[in-house]
């Protein structure tokens, strides 16, 4: 299909599985919008009629890291007809009717079913309700009604769809499927959101299903004509139109249909681990003689070398494309300055995943935070926390096996409200080791990860043992440099505390052997 032709995909699709319509509309809908016009001289789209669809589902799960958020610090309820898959996965949105206009390839599609987001006692309370989708050439959206604890918003577009490199497929019963749309959050739904996601924040795909109810091909005569327009024969063929064969045809019982088993994703990560110490001068101050503190790994994490390791990899990795993506289990949490039997320095990390793109990349976290001054928690789902430096040619597989090592990470700017402002932006983190595994069968580089940073001076490791791993760290405070922070920042404003409810462990679907 040509570039011209993506705007009209979907018509085409619907074409095809309206049958009593297809052949009058089906060339129109393989034509460019700019061409299909022409088809009014001969006048099969002068009627420029809408075309009706029924039994149509979404799937889409808003965003996984709220999701996850949300599972761990409070609930998420379906109603009305909507699904959740199994792992806190995304929601189906079910009995879609609405239309296909055939003269602007538009489509409006309303479902049943919503959705309710709760946590923090109420605090957090997200309805969405009466979603629909829309298309319009190669754009579209999701709206839905949107309820909070402070009124209703109708009819809120919450996202933007892309379908400029969806194609159509095929589904059962002859439903069309248009899989993954690329979805990124809106301006008005930021704010539905409450500022928790900026405008442009890429959110999980969309996928919509369809099918077309088909026209009649004309209006009947109110009375049979008095006679046929053909004397019917009085004797039957005296031989078969083709001799019936004795054996059934092999392709008719033993070829399955494309639908009956997905092709497997050859770039589907299916293990791997992650190898991040964070920062070294910050490791060695939480356990040093100011802070007192400590360091724990838990949900699968454990200390390893000069850092920790995140285990249970998943997430694509691209060949072609020199693209990865890849979410790892685990949780780290540092936590110093005890007062009255309570951390007042305690940052949590999780769902820390890896998004590169050639030879540039991102560290993303769910980051839980709280002001020491105010007491006020913060959290930071899906904060993109640092900015990686990729080799030329380091995304690149080797038996099943895709590795970067000693990465260099510098801190982003809107990761320093993971350190309450002790950093800034472009301040050098410790460098990071990814290895993540395509096959079940490959091999895992093995042992204690390295996370190529600086180890910190002074004395031997004194960490305490929590968590499954020695906490690294000395016992004294490095002596120079300007990247450590000072007691006298830990005593003013800006100080990171999690709060209880924020400290996400993630829950994913792990591969099965």
């Amino acid at each position: 299909m040509s570039a011209t032709s993506r705007p009209i995909a979907l018509a085409a699709a619907v074409a095809t599985a309206a049958v009593a319509t297809a052949a009058a509309l089906g060339a129109a809908f393989a034509l460019p919008a700019f061409a299909a016009g022409q088809l009014d001289q001969d006048g099969a789209t002068a009627a420029a009629l809408a075309m009706e669809l029924k039994d149509g589902t979404l799937d889409w799960g808003f965003k996984e890291s709220f999701r996850k958020y949300i599972g761990a610090a409070g609930k998420i309820t379906v109603k009305d007809g909507a699904t959740q898959a199994d792992g806190n996965g995304v929601f189906t949105f079910v009995h879609g009717k609405g239309t296909y206009d055939t003269a602007t390839h538009g489509t409006d599609t309303a479902f049943e079913g919503g959705v309710n987001f709760s946590a923090h006692r109420g605090v957090l309370d997200i309805t969405l309700s009466d979603v629909k989708l829309s298309t319009a050439g190669k754009g579209g959206a999701i709206t839905a009604d949107v309820a909070t604890p402070q009124g209703t918003q109708n009819d809120v577009a919450v996202a933007a769809l892309d379908l400029s490199a969806v194609q159509p497929g095929q589904g059962a019963g002859g439903a069309m499927v248009f899989k993954d749309i690329p979805a990124k959050l809106t301006k008005a739904g930021s704010e539905a959101f409450n500022g928790q996601y900026k405008e442009g924040e890429v959110l999980d795909p969309a996928t919509l299903t369809v099918k077309a109810v088909a026209a009649p091909t004309g209006k009947p005569t109110d009375k049979p004509t008095g006679k046929p327009t053909e004397k019917p024969t009085t004797k039957p063929t005296t031989k078969p139109t083709e001799k019936p064969t004795s054996k059934p045809s092999p392709t008719a019982t033993v070829t399955p249909t494309a639908t009956d088993k997905p092709a497997a994703d050859p770039g589907a990560i299916v293990d791997g681990t992650l190898d991040w110490g964070v920062k070294a001068s910050f490791r060695t101050y939480v356990t040093g003689p100011i802070a007192h503190g400590k360091v724990e790994t838990t949900g699968g994490a454990t200390a390893s070398g000069d850092g920790y390791r995140f285990p249970g990899a998943t997430g694509h990795f691209d060949a072609g494309k020199k693209t990865l993506d890849a979410d790892f289990d685990g949780k780290v949490r540092f936590l110093g300055h005890e007062e009255d039997g309570a951390y007042t320095l305690d940052l949590s990390l999780t769902h820390l995943e890896i998004q590169a793109d050639g030879t540039k990349g991102k560290l993303i976290a769910d980051v839980s935070t709280k002001d020491r001054e105010t007491k006020k928690a913060a959290t930071y789902p899906g904060l993109a926390v640092a900015d990686l430096k990729l080799p030329a040619g380091g995304l690149t597989a080797a038996d099943g096996v895709v590795t970067l090592s000693a990465v260099p990470a510098t801190l982003t700017a809107d990761g320093t409200k993971a350190f309450g402002g002790m950093y800034r932006a472009g301040e050098q983190l410790d460098a990071l080791t990814v290895a993540v595994a395509l096959d079940k069968d490959a091999e895992l580089p093995s042992g204690e990860g390295t996370t190529g940073g600086s180890s910190a001076t002074g004395g031997s490791a004194t960490g305490p043992t929590v968590g499954g791993g020695t906490v690294g760290g000395s016992g004294a405070l490095a002596a120079t440099g300007s990247d450590l922070p000072s007691g006298a920042l830990f005593a003013a404003s800006g100080v990171i505390v999690a709060a209880g409810a924020g400290a996400v462990t993630v829950a994913r679907r792990r591969r099965t052997v």
